[in-house]
């Protein structure tokens, strides 16, 4: 009978620290989630320093917490999988550190994981991956579409190539004076309104996977500006519901097309803003008509967190990668050099 393996993840890419335990790379034990928006919140966004100092304090306790409720030991424990790249370079330096301590000091191996290859395999924790398979990744600092023809092997086909998606929204909710993160106040106020406003959709070149969400950012500056100049009155609910409207319309479009262009099995949304009901409910209406099967991760799974990255390190430990105590943090870790 196979044995059960246990991987434990770390997460410090950002603003959240986590840390934990999942069983066989499917099966969440435990997961901790430390937030720092609170702390954030006032400067509108991330501070990176601010997140490092915040990291430091918390790492130990999370993991603590994470060990207590699991009610398991660092025997048990199989492997430790950290997140090496890309994110905040001072926070990953948090992680990488304390996850090569806990190795040391147990004797343990140690994997380096991919961030955003730790969102994709969120959906792991809820559905078992089909190859070949295609994920639409949308966070505040990418929008990508990887196919996947297997596991560890990832394909980007299509990436912003200004504005994430979730950047575009907090800058956008800045401009109505909305708090950070501004993603899901946008979102809220996009279902009171109706989208009667008309922004661009920028579709580039014919074939084009890549987005572009500057010029859609930029147009809704304008819009209010010229509105100001004018005396004119433009409610934030249907400006909302113009600009989720039009990101939304570009990111389901264009993951159809790719869905049916490469003929996968599986769409998987991934990123912190998969928890955005609007774009959940436009796939989900896409996809009734698709072969394809359509995986959501729970909301829980959306935003950083350590299960994705013990998922995604669980793949890696049963392939035989190993990192070492030269590890360092690499903010700038492309996934598919990963």
């Amino acid at each position: 009978m196979k044995k059960d393996t246990y991987v434990l993840g770390i997460e410090t890419s950002c603003d959240e620290t986590a840390v934990a335990i999942i069983k066989n790379g499917t099966e969440i034990v435990v997961n901790i989630v430390s937030s720092q928006i609170e702390s954030h919140k006032r400067f509108g966004g991330v501070v990176p320093e601010i997140a490092s100092r915040h990291h430091v304090e918390q790492v130990t306790l999370v993991l603590e917490e994470a060990l207590e409720q699991s009610e398991m030991t660092m025997e048990e424990i199989d492997c430790i999988a950290v997140t090496e790249g890309p994110g905040l370079v001072g926070a990953l330096l948090i992680g990488v550190n304390a996850a090569k301590a806990l190795a040391f000091a147990h004797s343990k191996p140690l994997v380096g994981v991919h961030h955003i290859a730790g969102h994709i395999y969120a959906n792991r924790l809820v559905e078992e991956m089909k190859f070949p398979l295609l994920s639409l990744v949308v966070s505040g600092g990418h929008t990508e579409l990887v196919l996947m023809k297997e596991h560890g092997s990832f394909e980007v086909i299509g990436e912003t190539r200004d504005d994430a998606a979730g950047e575009a929204y907090d800058k956008v909710a800045r401009t109505l004076s909305l708090p950070y993160p501004g993603g899901p106040h946008i979102d809220r106020l996009a279902h009171e309104g109706e989208p009667v406003l008309d922004l661009p959709r920028a579709w580039l070149e014919e074939g084009s996977y890549d987005f572009s969400f500057s010029g859609l950012k930029s147009a809704v500056i304008n819009t209010l500006h010229n509105a100001k100049q004018k005396g004119q009155t433009i409610y934030p609910q249907d400006l909302a519901a113009s600009f989720q409207a039009s990101v939304i319309d570009v990111l389901v479009t264009k993951t159809v097309r790719a869905v049916n262009e490469y003929k996968v099995e599986q769409l998987l949304l991934a990123g912190g803003v998969a928890a955005n009901k609007g774009l959940r409910a436009a796939l989900e209406e896409a996809f009734k008509e698709l072969d394809t099967e359509l995986v959501i991760p729970p909301l829980s799974l959306c935003t950083d967190n350590a299960a994705m990255i013990a998922a995604a390190g669980t793949v890696l430990f049963e392939q035989g990668k190993r990192g070492d105590m030269a590890m360092n943090a690499n903010p700038g870790l492309d996934i598919e050099d990963f």
